[in-house]
């Protein structure tokens, strides 16, 4: 008996909560696709008619919506991407593997604001098919 006259108790305390609303706290993977919708919504397209060896696209400045370098590839083939920081060097900082069709990959992380950069690509083989990519910073 004493169990249900606490769950009764406890559901009597809830009610209010549930007819004016919870407290103001948004789940994590909410707070997560909010900063992804908000970086992402600034992606910028990058294409070339033949993938070929593969390419440069930018130059693009860092922005404050991310504090990484991500790329979504597109194409129908997988490639490799670095950053390239302009301002610095003519080289690039890694190469990252991008699936044919991927999501999101981060090819640079805790870019600063401002920073000017391009995105390479490198293909293993030559590529008669269009490199297609997006590029969020």
């Amino acid at each position: 008996m004493a169990s249900r006259t606490a769950r009764l108790a406890a559901l009597a305390a809830t009610l209010p909560l549930l007819w004016y609303g919870a407290p103001a706290q948004a789940a994590p993977e909410t707070n997560l696709s909010a900063s992804a919708a908000t970086c992402y919504g600034g992606a910028v397209r990058s294409y070339f008619q033949a993938g070929g060896w593969g390419g440069d696209a930018g130059p693009y400045k860092a922005s404050a919506r991310c504090k990484d370098v991500n790329v979504k590839n597109s194409s129908a083939f997988g490639t490799e991407a670095c950053v390239v920081f302009i301002d610095k060097t003519n080289s690039c900082n890694y190469l990252t593997y991008l699936p044919a069709k991927s999501d999101w990959i981060t090819v640079a992380t805790n870019v600063r604001d401002g920073a000017n950069f391009k995105v390479r690509f490198t293909n293993l083989r030559y590529e008669y098919e269009p490199l297609v990519a997006y590029h969020a910073y």
